[in-house]
């Protein structure tokens, strides 16, 4: 089978000028807005690190999100494929970045930690089994240069 291309299109507005625009590193806000058509925009700034506002998603956070989406959708994909019957999932996820001393920097891991229900004691291991295959799956994953690690829980529910 062929290879089959997707193509992902955004805007991305920044809405920090507070009337000076970029006059000095403290005169500009970081707010920005991601929007799409056909879908709920989304609030943007800085890692309240780097002067963002702390109530809107950074960079960083959409990252790890994207990571943890895609994992979910592909184990739960996989999951269905294989008899599992996943009843609730909660991914606690979290990711590290290093700053360097330049101000530059890069994430060095990110670790998913779903807590995944599942209808019957007899699926537990098969479920546990399928966070490999969905790592492996995951369009996200393969695109980053850092580890993704997973730190799954099963239970029956």
């Amino acid at each position: 089978m062929g290879q089959r291309e997707h193509s992902y299109a955004l805007t991305v507005r920044w809405t920090g000028n507070q009337g000076t625009g970029t006059s000095g590193y403290r005169a500009y806000g970081r707010e920005h807005e991601i929007s799409a058509d056909g879908k709920p925009v989304l609030t943007g700034s800085a890692d309240p690190a780097f002067r963002g506002d702390p109530a809107r998603w950074n960079p960083e956070e959409l990252l790890v999100a994207a990571l943890s989406e895609c994992h979910l959708l592909w184990y739960l994909a996989l999951c269905a494929q294989a008899g599992v019957v996943v009843t609730d999932y909660v991914d606690s996820a979290s990711g590290t970045m290093a700053e360097q001393a330049d101000g530059g920097g890069q994430f060095t891991e990110v670790t998913l930690r779903p807590t995944v229900t599942v209808a019957d004691a007899s699926m537990v291991d098969k479920a546990a089994e399928l966070h490999g295959p969905a790592h492996e799956k995951c369009f996200i994953a393969r695109s980053v240069n850092f580890p993704v690690k997973h730190e799954p829980t099963i239970v029956v529910g």
